[in-house]
């Protein structure tokens, strides 16, 4: 188990810059999931720690050792990756002590650390089987348990649910974090799935075209983002926005006939500006505050949750978290949040404090 340091990583193809200055502090025993859409730069950061990846500049930093020019092997990491990467013609046995083997460990002890392994991960019953004979879900665990047998320095998942069904992404996820709690081992995850990012991880990183947008615990990052585009890609259904202007001496927003208090931010803002509001949709459901009209468009039912999809007067889509009542399509309904709830971004997205 150790620290993982990466200071001032910049990597470029060509004229493509892939990461530009990135630094991230990984604590040791800590799960950090590196979050972000397709081409962010998040496997290629990935990478670069597992040393498949040659970086331009900047340092990468493994406990107490410099291992940016190190090859793969030496670096002490255990990657699992979206593709599993098993060997067909080798059991699931054979699969998860290839690594022992090749590191040349007695057979007697390899047998055990294997067995601790299949009975950590519950997959004793597999162990004489071949890849082919198991589904999606087994194979991730047996590309697991290859890694965890190897008792690395640092774990790297590179999307390892990417390619299952919706049931076994939930259940593999759970095992994921109740794995992390029982061996307390530094992890590093890359995914484009907030929902997993929100429930495994105890740091967020989110990218943006190579760059950091910021890092937080996921409850900071949902309900207190830097920028637009943070609070845009933490959660679902994504945070709704508004168009509003500043009124009053910077004191009130107007978002269509409605008015909004702003009177709590620490910036004065300029009358005339403007900004956008953005609010949650499990925030637009409140007993009192400012009132908006939705005309319903669509609900979706979801159990005891309902979404429902509408339009303001203004034209601006949005989508509520309702609990109780579920609104018919064509049905106005109204909408209260409190201003203190909604965040204030500027014309470039940056949020407004």
């Amino acid at each position: 188990m150790a620290k993982l340091s990466i200071r001032s990583v910049s990597k470029s193809y060509g004229a493509v810059s892939v990461l530009d200055d990135v630094s991230v502090e990984v604590e040791e025993g800590s799960f950090v999931v590196l979050l972000g859409p397709s081409g962010c730069g998040k496997s290629t950061l990935l990478h670069a720690v597992a040393g498949l990846n040659p970086i331009d500049s900047g340092s990468i930093v493994i406990g107490d050792r410099n291992v940016t020019n190190l090859p793969a092997r030496e670096r002490d990491v255990a990657m699992v990756f979206q593709s599993y990467a098993l060997y067909p013609t080798m059991t699931v046995a054979q699969n998860i002590a290839f690594p022992l083997k090749m590191r040349g460990l007695d057979r007697r002890t390899s047998d055990e650390k294997v067995a601790g392994v299949a009975r950590l991960l519950q997959i004793e019953p597999l162990m004489s089987r071949l890849p082919r004979e198991l589904s999606g879900g087994q194979r991730q665990r047996v590309a697991i348990g290859r890694a965890l047998v190897r008792d690395p320095r640092l774990f790297l998942f590179d999307e390892p649910l990417s390619n299952l069904d919706a049931a076994l992404r939930t259940e593999l996820r759970a095992e994921i974090k109740r794995l992390h709690q029982s061996i307390r081992r530094t992890m590093v995850y890359v995914t484009h799935d907030q929902t997993e990012a929100l429930t495994l991880a105890d740091k967020i990183v989110v990218l943006k075209a190579g760059r950091i947008e910021q890092t937080g615990t996921p409850l900071s990052l949902y309900d207190d983002p830097d920028n637009a585009f943070v609070a845009g890609f933490i959660g679902t259904p994504r945070m709704n926005f508004l168009k509003a202007v500043v009124v009053d001496d910077g004191k009130t927003l107007t978002v269509g006939e409605a008015r909004v208090d702003i009177s709590h931010l620490k910036t004065r803002l300029e009358s005339g500006k403007t900004v956008t509001l953005g609010i949650r949709p499990e925030h637009l459901d409140e007993k009192q505050g400012v009132a908006l009209s939705l005309a319903v468009d669509v609900t979706e039912r979801l159990g005891s949750t309902s979404y429902v999809h509408g339009a303001l007067p203004s034209g601006e889509t949005v989508v509520v978290e309702r609990r109780e009542d579920q609104p018919r399509f064509g049905e106005s309904i109204t909408l209260r949040f409190q201003p203190k709830r909604a965040r204030v971004f500027d014309e470039e997205g940056r949020r407004i404090r």
